[in-house]
């Protein structure tokens, strides 16, 4: 059997590619993959394990560079517009080779990736934005391995400009693409504003009828010691209140996630498997208390407690009555500094004599968390109803709040709702909320090392992932994971590696992370260099810790992969940059 270039792609990758004719006006390439994936059964005996002399397999710390680098890849112009001019009479050119594909339905031992989708991947008109780029990115996605796509389903556009009105013009779209390709979908249900936070590149208000309600009253925001408003995400103090058009924040979200499993259901349990629950903001269950985007605070500020609105400091007044302390009802702690000061700047927060320490402080924090705690509950409860039976996984994402984490408040992780310190677990509660709910902990700055981060504010990224680690491990509850911020290079990628394998204490069944969510696809992926470390770093994700394969022929297999996907991954940078 003859195959053109796209076969050769999709059986490198070990996908089988099919191709269908164009049937638009746009005449936009239609190619799709289908099918399951398979990949030749490897060698037998080929092994790359040392063995201490107690017989203990340990593996190598980091991976040894393939001797066979392909020469074509070492001569890849810089400029993909011009590799791109000449992609399609490369394709008309390339030699007909006949390939025949044996082998099995392939299991992933590892790690499955997902690639982040742009924040702009659908527009404000409900159309798919740069849609030849996105087809030709997806397609250049399926061909390295890589598992799904994650995608942000805002709620300032899908639910804009009516209540109960529901637009789903581009996801539609968008996600029979993901079909067409074989790519499985995690849907984020995105109850925030875009716009504000690290790597936010466009702007996303929430639905129109809502920011009148919170022009109306600017409570429904959350709100700082000085009164400045936040309004990326609705007030966990109005969660069960009916300030939305007669309907309580909670219901809108549950409404809105139930009409997305009704206009989707078939596409549930095949191409959407998962749906990740936005609660806060940039999607995460925390207070937005390190405002970064208007210059409010820059890192590594402490932050400030988001408990100041008329809505939080009633539920904090009535909890100190029933409590038998009214006198500490009146407002939140004012001594905690402001945004970018440091610890040892505030009373509340310095080591020795610090509030936090006190018994105020357990009292306040206590509260402060518990009610992010229950705002996770509430709506993890209705989505858990609203999917069940659907054959999806629910998910929460949870902030890496690594800096001052060597303190002994650990003041940045208390201000966003984290009561986590030096002598108490504050990640264990929030493992136990999602398992009663079998939901995944989703977790951030899986990338980072320490020794990257400054070290005067005591940032500890390693050592926080390793406690989110063992605290689902206690809780039984499932570990995803993703790079906070863009990373190309090999060294993030092997810290990848290494802590998606969970290789922690306690850990005798072997258990990896359940995924891991790549931030994010752009045009610099697409760079040749950068997407020559991507496909490896996918395959050695896929290949888990416990592969019979050794590193070295892992890194052979990724070069075919970048070989013939070139022209691909040409074309799809170049789109993305226009």
């Amino acid at each position: 059997m003859a195959f053109s270039i796209t076969h050769q792609i999709g059986a490198l990758a070990g996908t089988p590619i099919s191709v269908t004719e164009p049937s638009t006006s746009s005449g936009e390439s239609t190619a799709s993959v289908t099918a399951s994936a398979v990949r030749k059964s490897p060698a037998a005996g080929l092994t790359c394990k040392i063995q201490n002399p107690e017989g203990k397999e340990t593996g190598m710390l980091t991976p040894p560079m393939s001797p066979c680098r392909s020469p074509v890849l070492g001569a890849t112009r810089p400029d993909l517009s011009v590799a791109c001019q000449a992609y399609a009479a490369e394709v008309e050119a390339a030699p007909v080779l006949e390939h025949e594909i044996r082998g099995h339905v392939e299991k992933i031992n590892g790690v499955p990736v997902f690639v982040m989708m742009p924040l702009d991947s659908v527009t404000m008109n409900h159309t798919v934005n740069r849609k030849k780029a996105m087809n030709a990115s997806l397609q250049a996605l399926k061909s390295a391995g890589v598992e799904g796509i994650m995608m942000d389903v805002w709620w300032g556009l899908v639910e804009r400009d009516a209540p109960g009105a529901y637009n789903w013009g581009g996801y539609n779209e968008l996600l029979e693409m993901a079909k067409k390709q074989g790519l499985k979908v995690q849907a984020v249900m995105s109850f925030h504003q875009c716009g504000g936070n690290v790597g936010d590149s466009c702007t996303i208000p929430l639905p129109n009828w809502v920011v009148e309600e919170v022009n109306n009253d600017p409570d429904l925001a959350y709100t700082d010691q000085w009164g400045k408003r936040n309004y990326e995400y609705l007030s966990l103090g109005v969660d069960t209140l009916p300030v939305l058009k007669g309907r309580t924040p909670v219901q809108c979200y549950a409404d809105f996630i139930r009409a997305f499993r009704d206009n989707f259901k078939h596409l549930l349990g095949d191409t959407i498997v998962e749906i990740q629950v936005g609660m806060g903001p940039a999607g995460e269950l925390r207070y937005p208390s390190y405002p970064e985007g208007d210059g409010t605070w820059s890192f590594p500020g402490i932050g400030a407690f988001q408990c100041f609105d008329k809505y939080m400091l009633s539920s904090l007044k009535a909890y100190c009555e029933s409590e038998g302390k009214p006198e500490w009802g009146s407002t939140g702690p004012t001594d905690a500094g402001h945004y970018n000061n440091w610890p040892e700047d505030t009373p509340f927060f310095r080591k020795e004599g610090g509030g936090w320490n006190s018994t105020y402080g357990e009292f306040f924090l206590g509260w402060y968390s518990q009610m992010l705690l229950d705002h996770g509950e509430r709506i993890l409860s209705s989505t858990k109803a609203i999917y069940e039976n659907e054959g999806v996984k629910i998910s929460v994402k949870v902030s890496g709040i690594h800096w001052h984490y060597g303190t002994r408040s650990h003041a940045p992780e208390l201000t966003a709702g984290y009561y986590n310190t030096r002598f108490r677990d504050g990640y264990r509660p929030i493992a136990q909320m999602l398992a009663r709910h079998g939901a995944i902990f989703n977790f951030t700055c899986i990338e980072m090392h320490d020794h990257e981060q400054p070290q005067d504010a005591q940032c500890s990224p390693e050592g926080l992932v390793r406690q989110v680690a063992l605290a689902t491990q206690k809780a039984g509850v499932p570990l995803a994971g993703e790079n906070a911020l863009p990373r190309y290079d090999d060294y993030a990628h092997e810290q990848i590696l290494q802590a998606s394998a969970l290789n922690i204490k306690g850990n005798t069944e072997g258990k990896q992370m359940c995924a891991f969510t790549y931030l994010r696809m752009n045009p610099q992926l697409f760079q040749a260099d950068n997407w020559r470390r991507f496909v490896s770093f996918v395959k050695k994700m896929k290949e888990g810790k416990n592969t019979h394969k050794c590193r070295e022929e892992v890194e052979r297999e990724a070069e075919h992969f970048v070989h013939v996907t070139t022209p691909l991954v040409q074309e799809a940078a170049v789109a993305l940059m226009h």
